[in-house]
């Protein structure tokens, strides 16, 4: 989804590609296969030639050491290993967070079980439990009454694999995002503040701008962003996962951080067809330190809709009548294998109407799955 901006700039983009059949190695002129947990792969993909100006990444899972080597080679590395690390070790990014004053849900990091019950008793009896590296999409996730319930996660920790944390289970109104970019230059620009839905932990449909959103909520989510950004020296996109949480006696609402990523981010797909500069545009200017785009929205709601799963052999199948039905549907494949649950693609729409564009987007990602019923 970087391609098309990349070509529109002028920009050469080389792409390490998992095998010759990937989704990008289909666009990207320039792929070579290999691993990114491999340094030489890694290494060999900024030589060129040409030499790359800069290396960036679509995923958090790239050792701090392989990055490491590149920024000892000579190419900046962006965001930085630094930086990132808080995007790969959730223990890290809390403590980086609560050093910064940045609103969190109540959290402990978690050495023996003993900790976990003593966190429960501290919270009312009920806990989030997450791997401290490697979760995503729900993974690495449990809601839990009891250490018991992640005894096997204790004993894997115990034997080298990823530490554990423990957050409090948030009354959550809602779930936000809010998206931005910086350059290492200092310039930032922030897209409006997005709702996020979510299905069994997987991010189903965002909402541009999240409807409703109290003005002093939507400053203190963007304030928080923009203290995190800053505070970690962020460069390229930053997505900050939040939870908006009502208000006590009249007070007004906030916000607590859930998630972070250091990257293009699905809570920004939207912003393909929904805002003046999209955020793979804007991710490219930024980790080259051009000045930034404009992030102002297109249309007045953007809907976008994930199409998790498939009952069809091929999700083109359904294409002539997704686009009959509503030619105002915008549709991404992503040419993955399918799969149940899979993010196969998205779907978004656009316009004046809320209620209109979100039943549409909804409609169209529901025939792309195979289940519409009428």
């Amino acid at each position: 989804m970087m391609t098309p901006a990349a070509t529109a700039l002028g920009i050469h983009l080389r792409v390490l590609v998992e095998g010759p059949s990937t989704s990008a190695a289909r666009v990207v002129v320039d792929a070579p296969v290999g691993a990114p947990r491999e340094a030489r792969a890694v290494l060999d993909l900024v030589a060129g030639p040409p030499r790359a100006d800069v290396l960036t990444f679509e995923h958090e899972h790239i050792p701090a050491d392989v990055l490491r080597q590149v920024q000892a080679g000579g190419t900046p590395v962006r965001p930085s290993p630094a930086a990132l690390l808080h995007a790969q070790d959730k223990i890290v990014m809390r403590r980086g967070l609560t050093a910064l004053g940045v609103p969190c849900p109540r959290w402990s990091e978690l050495p023996d079980a003993a900790a976990l019950t003593s966190f429960l008793e501290t919270v009312g009896g009920e806990a989030v439990v997450k791997t401290s590296r490697g979760g995503y999409d729900g993974k690495g996730v449990r809601v839990v009454r009891s250490a018991a319930e992640v005894a096997e996660w204790f004993a894997a920790a115990g034997t080298g694999g990823p530490a554990l944390l423990a957050e409090e289970k948030v009354p959550f109104v809602r779930e936000l995002a809010v998206l931005l970019a910086r350059r290492p230059s200092g310039e930032v620009r922030v897209w409006p503040v997005v709702e996020t839905v979510q299905a069994d932990g997987v991010c189903s449909e965002v909402i541009a701008p999240a409807p409703g959103l109290d003005p002093a909520v939507e400053q203190a989510a963007v304030q928080a962003a923009l203290r995190i950004a800053e505070g970690l020296d962020v460069t390229g996109v930053l997505a900050v996962e939040l939870f908006e949480v009502a208000g006590v006696d009249g007070a007004p609402g906030t916000v607590l951080v859930n998630e972070l990523a250091m990257r293009p981010h699905n809570s920004g797909h939207w912003t393909i067809d929904g805002a003046v500069t999209n955020q793979f545009e804007q991710h490219l200017r930024a980790v080259l330190d051009l000045p930034l785009g404009d992030p102002a929205p297109r249309a007045r709601w953007s809907v976008m809709a994930n199409v998790l799963g498939s009952s069809l052999d091929r999700l083109t199948d359904a294409l002539h009548d997704v686009v009959g039905a509503d030619h105002g549907v915008r549709v991404h494949l992503y040419g993955k294998d399918i799969r149940p649950g899979r993010k196969l693609g998205h779907v978004t729409v656009c316009g004046d109407d809320l209620a209109d564009v979100r039943a549409r987007a909804l409609a169209a990602a529901a025939r792309l799955r195979g289940d519409f019923t009428s």
